[in-house]
């Protein structure tokens, strides 16, 4: 797997802590190995959305990485509740293609961003470094105000893509 410069905490320089949720182990342990490769920490793991509550109230990570389609609870209504409970929740959506409807959803719900399955890496590391420079992040050099700019384009290009496909 490519080696990527580590995203770290500016108010402490430690890694970032993840929550990671999904309903296939294999998808967990899938994403675990990429944020690890980011010099990321894993915090905790779930495979549904009421577990994903509990553990991010217990181990209050950085960033969650959470699918939508999961048993009990699904992501969105996950999602939602976090972030009433923890407006300073970064949640970044997984989802497979297909589901335009159900990102716009969580989007609305308080997800900050989401990331399309199957999960490149250098996808992933720019979408966590873009949710968490505002926290506070160190993120690499060249890290700077044309790549937000590029993200917050392609965000509004996202929703009014999955606005008017309905």
């Amino acid at each position: 797997m490519k080696q990527f410069e580590p995203l770290t905490r500016k108010k402490d320089n430690q890694p970032v802590r993840y929550l990671i949720v999904d309903d296939s182990v294999f998808a967990r342990k899938s994403l675990a190995k990429m944020v690890e490769s980011f010099g990321g920490q894993l915090a905790g793991e779930a495979g549904d959305g009421c577990t994903a509550i509990t553990e991010y109230a217990r181990t209050k990570p950085d960033l969650v990485l959470m699918d939508i389609t999961m048993p009990q609870m699904e992501g969105i209504e996950a999602v939602e509740r976090i972030v009433q409970e923890h407006p300073e929740a970064r949640v970044v959506m997984v989802s497979s293609v297909g589901y335009q409807d159900n990102i716009l959803a969580a989007l609305q719900k308080g997800a900050r961003h989401f990331v399309q399955k199957p999960v490149r890496p250098d996808a992933l590391y720019e979408i966590i470094r873009y949710v968490l420079n505002d926290d506070g992040v160190t993120a690499p050099v060249g890290a700077g105000e044309n790549s937000r700019r590029e993200w917050t384009s392609f965000n509004r290009s996202l929703a009014h893509s999955i606005q008017f496909s309905r």
